[in-house]
């Protein structure tokens, strides 16, 4: 027997999350883009910014777990010979350290260096999803997509760094492959709040052309209905 569809209270207007089939997807909460000596601070980030995105993700992690639905973690970063590492993308900008340098927790945002790993608090349990992406889409040069079909997913929700690039890249690959989408405001994190503050805005616009946008308390409500 199918459980009844939960309702969050959300922007534009209440989403509806089916239990089961709503997955949890943990975006690139990586050492390198969260503690000092990563990719972030490599571009001259505050990376402090991020770290009130931990508790909150946290907290969704358990509610998640507790019920067995499905949780997916995400990794950005590359192979060793950087080979799935386009120039355009190595070489942009003017960072202290580039994509492969050794950095102090090991070469920036490369496959099985100390800074790649999620950090510990949100370390992924066995049997949850794990996907390493090379670019900023977890759908991009994955296979996300048949990892979530596999499991009869059709909603998701969302956790992770940054808003406006890796989450915000994610939701829009979704929303294009037929998935609805809801993003949890504390459990997401920019290192410039206003372009935190502009993403939110850009998924609930028109009618929510991307997705929908929750706290987490209202998303914790509805898991917990009777709290």
């Amino acid at each position: 027997m199918m459980k009844p569809t939960l309702t969050v209270d959300a922007l534009p207007f209440a989403f509806e999350l089916p239990p089961g089939r709503t997955a949890l997807i943990v975006i690139d909460m990586q050492r390198d883009f969260i503690e000092p000596g990563g990719f972030g601070a490599a571009l001259g980030n505050d990376v402090s910014l991020l770290q009130s995105a931990i508790e909150p993700t946290r907290a969704l992690l358990q509610a998640w777990r507790e019920r067995g639905w499905p949780v997916v973690h995400t990794r950005e970063g590359h192979a060793p010979d950087l080979h799935d590492c386009p120039p355009a993308k190595r070489e942009r900008g003017k960072p202290g350290l580039r994509i492969g340098d050794a950095g102090p927790m090991g070469r920036l945002l490369v496959r099985g260096e100390p800074g790649h790993d999620i950090v510990p608090a949100l370390a992924p349990l066995p049997g949850e999803v794990l996907i390493d992406k090379p670019g900023k889409g977890a759908f991009y040069g994955t296979a996300l997509h048949e990892a979530l079909q596999v499991r009869g997913v059709t909603h998701l929700v969302f956790a992770g760094v940054t808003t406006e690039v890796c989450v915000q890249t994610t939701m829009r690959e979704a929303n294009d492959r037929g998935y609805d989408g809801l993003l949890v405001d504390e459990a997401t994190q920019s290192y410039f709040p206003e372009f935190k503050a502009a993403t939110l805005s850009m998924v609930t616009a028109q009618g929510g052309i991307v997705g929908w946008v929750a706290s987490l308390a209202a998303v914790l409500a509805a898991v917990h209905p009777q709290a």
